[in-house]
């Protein structure tokens, strides 16, 4: 299949993956102002059955991965079996992610009457916060491959939609895990954006994750294959 093709395909997967993200934030934030649980649960429920949704969609196109972290744990390990992406095909996924995720939120802007582009006011720099993107990352990384491994691909849209919608709760940075969903997220100043001035700590966070996930992945499943074109993404709240 053509490269172009491909990368079309992240970037409108990882695009409308952030237009849910950012879209249910906003909504949630309408319908029940002054309620932050009742948000979060709002936020949380769309994110999952939209990604499960999306991995469906972009899948057999892409792999439907939405996530530089799955593409670069995807292209790592195929190293070691002669599977996964090529480098060239990273090259391709990760920049357009990224436009996807920065799409993504000003559409999600734009439907609900804000400014195309307002950065986040949403300061979340801290310890635990860091924390919590480690293990949501490693998680997410951990989920994805060792379905592939295991010959449960065909189970990730569901797996992965779960997992998400679990962190979002189980974890104190309610589980960004996407460094192109974070960087998208800066774009909007509502319930689910993030400070520009806070990206940069999550990302490294998230590839500390997925190094130590891809670790797992390779311990537990020595001869760990990483099939690109069933892997899948990851997002959240």
């Amino acid at each position: 299949m053509n490269l172009w093709r491909k990368a079309l395909a992240e970037a409108l997967g990882t695009g409308l993956l952030v237009t849910v993200v950012v879209g249910s934030g906003i909504a949630a934030a309408k319908l029940s102002p002054g309620d932050a649980g009742l948000q979060l649960l709002e936020n949380s429920f769309a994110t999952a059955l939209g990604l499960a949704v999306l991995i469906l969609m972009f899948a057999t196109v892409s792999g439907a991965h939405f996530n530089p972290v799955v593409s670069l744990v995807d292209w790592w390990l195929g190293r070691r079996a002669g599977t996964g992406l090529t480098a060239q095909e990273v090259s391709a996924y990760l920049p357009a992610q990224i436009v996807g995720g920065i799409a993504g939120a000003i559409l999600a802007n734009l439907m609900y009457g804000e400014d195309a582009v307002s950065w986040s006011s949403t300061h979340r720099s801290a310890g635990h916060l860091y924390l919590g993107e480690t293990v949501a990352t490693a998680g997410l990384i951990l989920l994805i491959f060792t379905l592939a491994k295991t010959g449960r691909a065909a189970a990730a849209p569901l797996a992965v939609g779960a997992y998400i919608g679990a962190a979002y709760w189980f974890t104190s940075s309610t589980s960004f895990a996407n460094p192109a969903v974070t960087i998208g997220r800066a774009f909007s100043d509502t319930f689910a954006g993030i400070a520009p001035s806070s990206v940069p700590g999550f990302i490294v966070f998230q590839l500390v994750g997925a190094v130590i996930g891809a670790a797992v992945v390779v311990t537990l499943h020595p001869e760990a294959v990483a099939p690109h074109t069933e892997t899948t993404a990851g997002a959240s709240s």
